[in-house]
Formats: C-alpha cells, sequence, structure tokens
C-alpha cells in the first residue's frame, strides 16, 4: 500500500512538472488570445484618463478592436519581460461616438470591477490567464494594474 501511494505520488510531480508544448508567443510582454493552435495577438495600446462631472473615465480611440474571439471564457498566453501577469486586470468596456471607455470611478469611488481570472505559470516566463467567467458580447481590454498600458480585445 505504501509502495503505491509513493508511485503515485512520484506520478503527480511528473504531470505537474511536464512544460507547455502548444504554440509560444512571437513577443514578450503581450498577451495572446488561444485559439486552438493558434494564437492571436491582443491590440497594445495606451489609454487616456479624462475627468467628467465628478468622473474619472479611461479612453481609447476606435469603435472597436480587430483582435476578437468567439470564446466568452478566452485564455491568453503571455511571456513575460516586464510585466507582472497577476497583476494583469480584464475589464469590459463600451463604444460611444467613436471610442471605447470605462468609466474607473464616479465621485472618488471605484466603479469599473475587473473581470476574475486565474493565473498559471506553464514555462519559463510563460504565464496562461483564464477567463473565470462568461463575457458577454463587446469590448474588453487587458492591463497592468495603475497602468495607461492596454491590450485591447472584443468578444462576438
Amino acid at each position: 500500500m505504501l509502495r503505491s501511494c509513493a508511485l503515485l505520488l512520484c506520478c503527480s510531480f511528473a504531470l505537474l512538472a511536464q512544460k507547455y508544448t502548444g504554440p509560444q508567443p512571437e513577443k514578450s510582454d503581450l498577451p495572446y488570445l488561444v485559439h486552438a493552435d493558434n494564437l492571436v495577438a491582443t491590440e497594445a495600446g495606451e489609454a487616456k484618463n479624462e475627468n467628467r462631472k465628478n468622473e474619472v473615465v479611461a479612453v481609447l480611440d476606435g469603435p472597436t478592436c480587430q483582435a476578437a474571439t468567439p470564446l466568452a471564457s478566452p485564455i491568453f498566453l503571455i511571456r513575460t519581460d516586464q510585466l507582472t501577469p497577476e497583476a494583469l486586470q480584464i475589464f469590459k468596456m463600451e463604444s460611444k461616438n467613436g471610442k471605447r471607455e470605462v468609466v474607473l470611478s464616479r465621485k472618488n469611488k471605484p466603479v469599473a470591477r475587473p473581470v476574475m481570472t486565474a493565473v498559471n505559470r506553464v514555462g519559463d516566463n510563460l504565464y496562461k490567464i483564464e477567463v473565470d467567467q462568461q463575457l458577454g458580447n463587446g469590448e474588453y481590454v487587458v492591463t497592468p494594474s495603475g497602468s495607461d498600458r492596454v491590450f485591447c480585445f472584443r468578444v462576438y
């Protein structure tokens, strides 16, 4: 019985130690949408914060993003050099007047809530980020916490 437990434990550790063998990101610090054996790069950009009547709004130019996925619970792959994967947050954006925006705070109180994600290391500086909930159709942004740097995608 003790040998069986030891063998099972060794096999479990061997499975956990296996490295990711799928497609690899071309660029570091850029999240890629995983579509089976293909990776789709998110669109990198910079958000502009606008102060409006008691609101702070993050705004991106353009009504929509070209990087798209049909998956309601997308998976991302990112190779990191500078970014901290655990600090990446996903927010839903609204398309208004040819721009995408999200209300960050209203009367100095936070409004936007990040989408729940799970981050797992799958290789050397390689991480898989899985969305833990169903996303509706629309525009989304991945951003490092406290940064104006953004990576856009849409769910269709």
